[in-house]
């Protein structure tokens, strides 16, 4: 396992990370508290993960998953909001790990500035642990069995009960573009977040990304009462899934990292799925001034939705949705992040990097040919699919 204590930067490039790695003597000092976990012997992995530190533990009764938030980031009630919604995936047969409670019944715990939660290992290999985000499978079985696995989510999160998520940093919603009035929402979603209301760069890149996800917005608008609100993933990059083996045919066996967890719809983090997974992100924040050099892995696309429907099948509504949430769904935890580096981090860089080049830069890429032709490929699959053939494979 990687023992390295860099991280990923927004570029993809490894950087010096936000949070100092987790040691023995705080996991064992931890640990006490979770005694049917055992006492810890050896830090086996380092996350690459740059918003908390977190590691997998080996101790004398198994392997177990530790993080550490700084509480601006995660109080104890913010990762009850994550863990009330894994306990019920759980019970509904999901692949999610085993949030571990200490001895006095807390998943939760709070020791100075730190917020700690403890998780189980799942069986599985991490396939793609030194993977970024915006990086695609290695192979369209994979992508496939990614898209089964986050059908599987949303059957078990049905009946799930759960407000939104309080403000918080790091939480990819969907409140502004699901309103009739986007800027009256944006206005309230920037003043619950003072960070992002004060700095004239978000509001420069706020301005940018609702002119130019306008006519997307108005595509999903009489769609909007089809997609059933319910409380989905939102981050299902291939890094976020455990396998069976190694190889390019192994199956999806466990799906982890539920940080960026919230009430919103099916389609979302199904279109999270395809942002995270299929587009090449990174190669439009080195070369932003040609945006058709940008990768598009089509084959894991439909690989992806394949597998995704031959357990949930979409209504036509939910279908015909997805093109436009997909040019969408990455604004809202964009502003998300920005918040991290200002609220937070206090970096006006890295702000910046999240509201112009990610926020407004991946809007105005939906608008060029390359992002028409994506959206163009998910309208015609959506028109052409059979989804009772599809459900029957």
């Amino acid at each position: 396992m990687s023992t390295t204590a860099k991280a990923h930067g927004m570029d993809g490039n490894l950087v010096e990370p936000d949070w100092p790695p987790l040691t023995l003597d705080e996991v064992r000092s931890l640990l006490k508290q979770f005694t049917e976990c055992g006492e810890p012997t050896q830090i086996l992995s380092i996350s690459p993960r740059p918003f908390s530190a977190a590691s997998v533990v080996a101790t004398q009764n198994g392997r177990v998953f530790i993080k550490r938030h700084h509480r601006t980031v995660r109080d104890p009630e913010g990762l009850l909001e994550e863990h009330r919604f894994l306990a019920h995936l759980r019970v509904h047969g999901a692949p999610v790990p085993l949030v571990f409670a200490s001895s006095s019944g807390e998943t939760a715990i709070e020791n100075g500035d730190w917020t700690f939660e403890v998780h189980e290992a799942p069986e599985g290999v991490d396939l793609y642990e030194d993977a970024v985000s915006w990086t695609p499978f290695r192979s369209v079985t994979h992508a496939y069995s990614a898209g089964q696995a986050l059908a599987k989510l949303h059957h078990a999160s049905q009946g799930f009960v759960a407000p939104s998520r309080m403000p918080r940093p790091l939480v990819a919603g969907f409140t502004i573009f699901a309103a009739q009035d986007v800027r009256a929402e944006m206005d309230r979603y920037l003043a619950a977040r003072p960070a992002l209301a004060q700095d004239k760069t978000t509001r420069r890149g706020c301005r940018q990304a609702l002119e130019l996800l306008a006519p997307f917005h108005l595509e999903l608008l009489p769609l909007l009462p089809s997609l059933q609100p319910l409380w989905t993933h939102n981050d299902l990059h291939a890094s976020n899934l455990l396998w069976s083996d190694s190889g390019d045919n192994a199956r999806a066996t466990a799906i982890i990292d539920f940080g960026l967890a919230d009430r919103t719809n099916a389609v979302q983090d199904l279109a999270q799925a395809i942002e995270r997974n299929i587009v090449g992100w990174l190669e439009l924040m080195q070369n932003p001034a040609r945006p058709e050099d940008v990768p598009l892995h089509l084959d894991q696309l439909h690989a992806l939705l394949d597998g995704y429907e031959s357990l949930r099948p979409l209504s036509s509504e939910e279908a015909a949705a997805l093109a436009p949430m997909t040019a969408i769904c990455h604004a809202e935890f964009a502003l998300s992040e920005a918040d991290y580096f200002l609220g937070v981090l206090h970096s006006e860089e890295k702000a910046a990097l999240a509201s112009d080049d990610y926020l407004a830069g991946h809007a105005r890429w939906f608008r060029s040919p390359a992002g028409k032709g994506l959206l163009d490929e998910i309208r015609n699959w959506a028109k052409t699919r059979s989804p009772q053939e599809v459900g029957q494979r």
